[in-house]
């Protein structure tokens, strides 16, 4: 169901200015389709409690992926299938971001180098000081397009999607042409992602449940960051201002989890729901960074919540390994 402008965009706009200032919403006026992507990922503009830094809900991800609230899927990942395989390994991270996730694995010797390319310099270059503070030479930096990378010519063990393989325009080529170009023959595909509705046009039964989570949750908690507000309801996303404000984001999510399945043979895939925490999580984050009893509570309500929604529906976020296919 696509909703063009909802009471939910009003809303946003009015958090967004009390949480990171009209410097932000200025940002989202460029004609600038890339600069409006760029500036969704300015670290500098990143001061608020989003739902994913929530520390139960990151043992939560890996309790569902790794079976150990403790081990990240990286950490997984790399015991499981890459200490199989024959060292020094490259890896290709495209929408690497802040690069944290990269930062972390390139202290293991495993890594001959890992490739992290992405649209926003500034991050890049933050990494990059990260990455000499921190004695990592086995780290490489690229800013730019995906579209401009030299995928003919290069070739890694690994190639990770973390959070950033939503944001990419015509997955099926991407996944079905470009990414098979750049594996070697035993080389595998990571992909820790949003796999639902594209642009976020969440059906009528999902704005539902999500609406019945928020009640599940006490009003001392709904309190919003840096307002005096309260949620109450989600109407979801209009198409309009998804656009505007980040023009790249979950573009042709809805294309990932086919597109997947056609072109590579999954070795593994775990979901890990994201139905429902993100959007009744979403400005409320603050309240769970380091909970009392009561908050403690009330995530553990929202999991079983989730929990119970997406043994009916599928998982709007998924973590997965495959190869491709071939012959």
């Amino acid at each position: 169901m696509t909703r063009l402008i909802t009471i939910e965009d009003f809303t946003d706009v009015y958090v967004k200015l009390r949480q990171r200032g009209a410097r932000f919403l200025l940002s989202k006026l460029s004609l600038d389709r890339k600069r409006r992507s760029v500036s969704a990922f300015d670290a500098s503009l990143e001061h608020t409690s989003n739902w994913w830094e929530i520390p139960l809900v990151k043992e939560r991800w890996n309790r569902m992926i790794t079976g150990d609230a403790h081990m990240t899927f990286e950490e997984y990942t790399i015991d499981r299938y890459l200490s199989q395989m024959v060292a020094p390994l490259r890896v290709l991270s495209p929408g690497s971001g802040y690069c944290q996730h990269e930062l972390a694995m390139a202290d293991n010797p495993l890594f001959g180098e890992i490739v992290c390319l992405d649209i926003n310099q500034g991050n890049l270059d933050d990494a990059a000081a990260r990455a000499r503070e921190c004695g990592l030479s086995n780290l490489t930096f690229h800013c730019g397009d995906i579209e401009g990378f030299d995928f003919t010519h290069e070739r890694f063990d690994l190639v990770m999607f973390n959070n950033s393989l939503h944001h990419f325009r015509n997955v099926r080529r991407l996944l079905g042409s470009l990414i098979p170009q750049c594996l070697k023959p035993t080389g595998l595909l990571l992909v820790y992602e949003y796999v639902g509705p594209t642009r976020f046009q969440l059906p009528s039964t999902q704005i539902h449940a999500i609406n019945e989570a928020i009640r599940l949750i006490e009003k001392p908690l709904r309190q919003r960051y840096r307002t005096s507000t309260y949620k109450t309801h989600y109407y979801g996303s209009g198409l309009l201002r998804m656009v505007m404000a980040d023009p790249s984001e979950a573009v042709d999510s809805a294309s990932i989890l086919p597109a997947l399945h056609a072109f590579y043979d999954t070795i593994e895939e775990r979901p890990f729901g994201g139905n429902i925490l993100p959007y009744a999580l979403k400005d409320l984050a603050f309240h769970f960074v380091r909970p009392d009893e009561r908050a403690t509570e009330t995530l553990h309500r929202l999991f079983r919540f989730e929990d119970e929604y997406i043994r009916t529906h599928q998982s709007d976020y998924v973590f997965g390994l495959y190869r491709p296919k071939r012959g």
